[in-house]
């Protein structure tokens, strides 16, 4: 018997059932915790921890919103949305990042997401985060959304350029944010889901690209550039 194409399944809204939500997100431990967070409220229907993985599951489960991550490999959550927005408009995706930087939050923005909140969102203000993206509201932290309003009333896309800034990868640009609004590595290894071991070779990367020689230097040279 030939076997058929497997169709893409009809969206919850469409059916008038709970929602349906897929993950993308490279930390199994942060997916599990929002799985079982958001167990009570919505469908979990899949999840990714990779860029082609998600491109690849995310039209065959169909869901109403997709939970993005900013900063993985290949490109992250704006290759997410980039690959998939035109081809399928009907899924609403909104970013859910420990990075609360302009840069990120805009970049997702223009890319098509419908939201972006940070990792310290409260479950059940999350849960009604994604219900607002799935009706079509665009979802922001008060802090966020001023990012963004000042971003489209300058009407401009030229980027601003750093040469510092722009040696430091984005894993670095996490760890010396978090390290220039006091945290400690312990502190920083537990929000980022990654090691003290990992942590300290990221600010010996951050020091030695830009030639400093203490986390005091950095935290000066963060706060110059509105990184805090």
């Amino acid at each position: 018997m030939d076997q058929q194409p497997m169709e893409p399944v009809e969206p919850a809204n469409a059916r008038g059932g709970r929602l349906r939500v897929f993950l993308v997100d490279d930390h199994a431990m942060f997916r599990a915790g929002v799985r079982a967070e958001l167990g009570a409220h919505v469908e979990v229907v899949g999840e990714a921890s990779t860029v082609a993985e998600a491109v690849g599951r995310i039209p065959v489960t169909a869901p109403d919103v997709v939970l993005l991550d900013v900063h993985m490999p290949d490109g992250g959550g704006r290759a997410v949305l980039e690959t998939l927005r035109r081809t399928h408009p009907q899924v609403r995706f909104l970013a859910l990042s420990v990075s609360d930087a302009a840069e990120d939050v805009i970049g997702l923005i223009r890319a098509g997401a419908r939201g972006y909140v940070t990792k310290t969102i409260a479950p059940d203000e999350l849960a009604a985060a994604i219900r607002r993206v799935a009706d079509g509201d665009a979802v922001f932290s008060p802090r966020l959304a001023g990012f963004v309003l000042d971003a489209f009333a300058s009407r401009s896309d030229t980027p601003v350029t750093d040469p510092e800034l722009d040696q430091l990868t984005n894993r670095e640009r996490e760890v010396l944010r978090l390290l220039a609004r006091g945290y400690a590595y312990k502190e920083i290894a537990k929000e980022l889901f990654i090691s003290i071991k990992t942590v300290e070779t990221h600010v010996s990367n951050v020091l030695r690209k830009l030639q400093m020689s203490n986390r005091y230097e950095l935290s000066r040279w963060a706060a110059d550039r509105r990184l805090v």
